[in-house]
């Protein structure tokens, strides 16, 4: 079942398992980052007002904004 990144809270894992319809440069952008389907990430932070978010993914940090994450389909590991 695909859920989506705000649904995960910290100390959650969860692999990429696809991508939302959407803008196809910013997902080019994601894909470059190394956010590409079947990569498994962590929640490590979450604002207090749930944007941005950051996550553990291939040895790195990266932070997203609500937006941007929203383009992420995952599912819990």
């Amino acid at each position: 079942m695909d859920i989506s990144v705000q649904d995960l809270k910290p100390g959650d894992a969860a692999r990429i398992t696809g991508f939302a319809k959407g803008d196809r440069d910013y997902r080019q952008r994601l894909l470059a980052m190394g956010l590409t389907p079947g990569v498994a990430f962590q929640v490590t932070r979450v604002a207090p007002l749930g944007d941005p978010v950051e996550i553990s993914v291939r040895d790195f940090t990266l932070t997203l904004r609500r937006n941007e994450a929203a383009i992420l389909k995952v599912e819990r590991v």
